[in-house]
């Protein structure tokens, strides 16, 4: 197979002279050039096939102990003006980093071959869906994007009737963390990752293309590309609504995206469209429309248990590639927090020993297609995207934030998402509780300068008077003693249902000058230990501390110079004039 595009095929045999392969192979996507792909993989001990009984068509990939997570550090954005990448990410000079990039590139398929990957983000036949094509040296690459994109013969045909596409240039080279760069070139519509194997800097359709490139692209286009999960809320009489929610990481996104509604709420049902990005749209009514760029999960395995997030544990349980997870004696995958088995192995393939560390690595994976989640929407390939009722930023804050709170208006609500912060846990590297700010949860994958995002996002106020409304959630708040004060987990529904009764205009709020709180009795806790004293610490606003909190978010927000949008600066500086009034 290869292409009646001249550009694509262009570009291919120009990346084949510098790479040097030793064959290429264009991908179809088909079942049978998986099996062939997965059995040569098998045989060179790239995978491991796991316990067939309990885990049919899983396997086990364990990668260089040097290349176990993203490098945002070797992660660069490459625009011909500095500003215009940012101060939220490194630069380098297009001609320099191509020319960096590309002299260790030269010849580094010799001995292998490069497989050529057409992909679509998005659904095949969908207006808001974008096109690329991956060029790799591995095969590890290649299986895990057949599960995360729409890829092979279909997306190489509408390639071809577009004409535009991503190029994504890929090579593990020699693993060598000294010899290791993941490269955007937004003004191209271009990538290349050098020196790695991990999904994050290798599976380029993911965060490279879909956030970051995608993010620089929907600026110019006029839509959102953003780092977000997409749930459907089905009440007892049927209707749904739908939800994007962006949160950092350690906040509860993945949960939340496959949740699964609590014995109290019988006839809810709720429906999983993406657990990480989202691509908004407005069409031609001013609605604002989501698809999930994405076909897969490229989850976080430790702590996924059937009380965590019992979907997501059972979905992995067949036709899974799972990375640097343990194993047990019986051969089935393990990992921290599985609560069942005994771990036998470790991730770096030895006897495990309890000294040497865990035993899965606490970034370890897995892969798999999101039809395996039972609570798949089939509205995940609807070509138009789902109408969302309402965008919801969340964080980790163990005094400061209420567990909900409702923007005043899309601009507010653009604060409130360029606010967003969590403070960090023990699982970060560094000191415990400080304030890490992550607007909008896109800190490692904006493709391009914050402040032109948030002017971005500022804009869609001038198009549109049926924007969703947008709220802000906090699921981690503590008492005196460390302990939480809302149960999380599935009786957050009971949150969602009054974030959507105040979309469908059925509750009031009480104004704060942060935004509009719920009414203590407008969140249902029957059956909850959750007492009223408990509610309205939950539902409480310290004008002290949020006056803190504002003049934080100025100086931030400050850091971003001239180009910052006055509007944004202007909300943030009425929010703590009104915080100086209550006061």
């Amino acid at each position: 197979m290869t292409t009646t595009l001249s550009t694509l095929q262009e570009w291919v045999d120009s990346v084949a002279q510098l790479t040097q392969p030793d064959q290429i192979h264009w991908c179809d996507g088909s079942q049978a050039e998986n099996d062939r792909l997965v059995s040569e993989m098998c045989a060179d001990g790239i995978l491991s096939p796991l316990n067939d009984e309990d885990f049919p068509d899983c396997y086990l990939h364990l990668s260089d102990p040097s290349d176990v997570a993203r490098v945002e550090h070797l992660t660069f954005v490459c625009t011909s003006a500095q500003d215009d990448a940012g101060p939220n990410n490194h630069w380098m000079e297009p001609a320099d980093a191509h020319e960096k990039i590309d002299a260790l590139f030269a010849g580094a398929m010799q001995g292998r071959t490069m497989y050529v990957i057409p992909y679509c983000m998005g659904p095949i036949d969908s207006p808001y869906a974008r096109l690329g094509v991956e060029i790799t040296d591995s095969a590890y690459v290649v299986a895990n994007m057949r599960l995360m994109t729409r890829m092979g013969t279909n997306a190489l045909q509408r390639i071809e009737t577009e004409g535009t596409f991503v190029k994504g240039l890929h090579s593990t080279g020699d693993l060598d963390p000294d010899r290791r760069f993941i490269m955007h070139f937004p003004e191209e519509l271009a990538i290349k990752s050098f020196g790695s194997g991990y999904g994050g800097n290798a599976l380029l359709g993911k965060k490279c293309h879909a956030l970051r490139i995608a993010s620089f692209q929907a600026r110019a286009e006029g839509w959102l590309a953003e780092h977000m999960l997409i749930v459907g809320i089905e009440n007892p009489a049927g209707e749904t609504n739908y939800v994007a929610c962006a949160f950092p990481s350690a906040c509860g996104k993945t949960n939340l995206a496959m949740l699964i509604p609590p014995e109290s709420h019988s006839g809810w049902k709720v429906w999983t469209l993406g657990d990480d990005i989202a691509w908004l749209h407005l069409d031609s009514e001013g609605q604002l429309r989501a698809i999930n760029p994405e076909a897969g999960y490229f989850g976080v395995v430790p702590g996924t248990n059937e009380k965590t997030n019992k979907n997501a544990y059972d979905m992995i349980h067949r036709d899974t590639i799972f990375t640097n997870v343990a194993t047990t004696a019986n051969n089935q995958p393990w990992w921290e927090d599985k609560k069942d088995g005994e771990p036998s192995i470790d991730w770096r393939g030895n006897k495990y020993d309890a000294e040497n560390g865990p035993a899965a690595h606490p970034n370890s994976r897995f892969t798999v297609s999101a039809t395996n989640n039972a609570s798949y929407s089939s509205l995940a390939e609807a070509p138009e995207g789902v109408p969302i009722s309402a965008l919801v930023f969340g964080g980790r804050r163990k005094e400061l934030a209420p567990l909900v709170y409702e923007a005043k208006d899309w601009k507010h609500g653009v604060l409130v998402g360029a606010g967003v912060a969590s403070e960090t846990t023990a699982a970060n590297v560094g000191e415990v509780g400080v304030v890490r700010r992550d607007p909008m949860a896109m800190k490692p994958f904006c493709g391009y300068n914050f402040a032109d995002y948030w002017s971005h996002w500022l804009s869609f106020a001038e198009r549109s008077d049926k924007l969703p409304r947008i709220f802000h959630v906090n699921w981690f708040r503590q008492d005196d003693s460390g302990k939480f004060l809302w149960p999380g987990f599935g009786e957050n529904l009971r949150v969602i249902r009054w974030i959507i009764d105040r979309c469908e205009g059925r509750v009031d709020a009480r104004s704060t000058p942060i935004g509009y709180l719920p009414n203590a009795s407008d969140i249902d806790t029957s059956g909850l230990d959750v007492s009223a004293d408990i509610m309205d610490a939950l539902l409480s606003v310290n004008l002290e501390a949020w006056r803190d909190e504002m003049h934080s978010v100025g100086e931030y927000l400050d850091s971003y110079g001239e180009r910052l949008p006055a509007a944004l600066k202007k909300e943030q500086e009425t929010v703590l004039e009104d915080l100086e009034k209550a006061s």
